[in-house]
């Protein structure tokens, strides 16, 4: 197992954002994370990323606990350098590319690799290549970030992150900035990905996509997962009466 998320609870002040919320995923598994925006669903991913700080739970990577609960059932976080690799497990692909505007695309792809993890540039930067090339970006290496479309950066970022070499990608709404025709072409990547068996969490809007290509979809509501599944289940036969107005609604859009 990759990831395992147990009993997780997040406030922020009086509002409970996450109530009691349990995620596991396998290795090569697709998990697409559904449901009205308010959700929690990212708030959960930025949980599992440890970009914010829950109130109770455990966190595990690869059957290792990076965050476990005191004698007071409040979280505790390992120390400094342990998080340091448990932050390797992962890569993490915002809804706004997040690229550095003063770095060329190459130079966006290559820095962790390099500075973080102390590879060989040589090696990074041949590696980095091939990652451009399956983007179909290999051709503007040389580029920065204002000189591309929304979609084309939204690719860089995808390389970035699979350039760590992480076991797991989780991706926020990464179509969430780009019009249809972009969309388009960050989903076709994705889609590959998981034809390659990448193990991903994914939270989107697109139905269409979560339906064709993910091994399990969680629909979550006012901080609940609601109900779970496979996506024809969830999508075609849903159990709970949230899930199945949440669907028509988002059909009738």
């Amino acid at each position: 197992m990759i990831l395992e998320m147990n009993n997780i609870k997040k406030s922020f002040g009086d509002l409970t954002v996450l109530h009691d919320i349990s995620l596991q995923v396998d290795a090569g598994e697709v998990v697409s994370i559904i449901g009205p925006s308010g959700s929690g669903k990212s708030t959960l991913l930025r949980c599992a990323t440890f970009l914010e700080t829950i109130d109770s739970g455990e966190i595990k990577y690869m059957d290792q606990a990076a965050v476990k609960n005191d004698a007071n059932g409040a979280a505790v976080y390992a120390d400094h350098a342990s998080m340091k690799q448990f932050k390797r497990y992962f890569g993490l692909v915002f809804q706004n590319f997040n690229l550095f505007p003063h770095y060329s695309v190459l130079k966006n792809v290559m820095d962790a690799p390099v500075r973080v993890q102390k590879r060989p540039r040589e090696q990074v930067r041949e590696e980095a290549m091939e990652l451009l090339k399956k983007m179909d970006l290999h051709e503007r290496a040389d580029y920065y970030p204002c000189q591309l479309s929304g979609g084309q950066q939204q690719r860089v970022a995808i390389a970035r992150a699979l350039a760590l070499k992480p076991e797991i990608l989780f991706f926020d709404e990464p179509t969430s900035a780009l019009d249809p025709e972009l969309t388009g072409e960050v989903l076709k990547v994705i889609r590959q990905l998981a034809e390659e068996k990448m193990t991903m969490v994914v939270v989107t809007h697109e139905m269409p996509f979560a339906r064709a290509v993910s091994n399990r979809v969680i629909f979550m509501d006012g901080g609940y997962i609601v109900e779970q599944g496979d996506p024809e289940q969830v999508f075609g036969t849903p159990t709970q009466e949230r899930t199945k107005q949440f669907l028509r609604n988002y059909q009738n859009n």
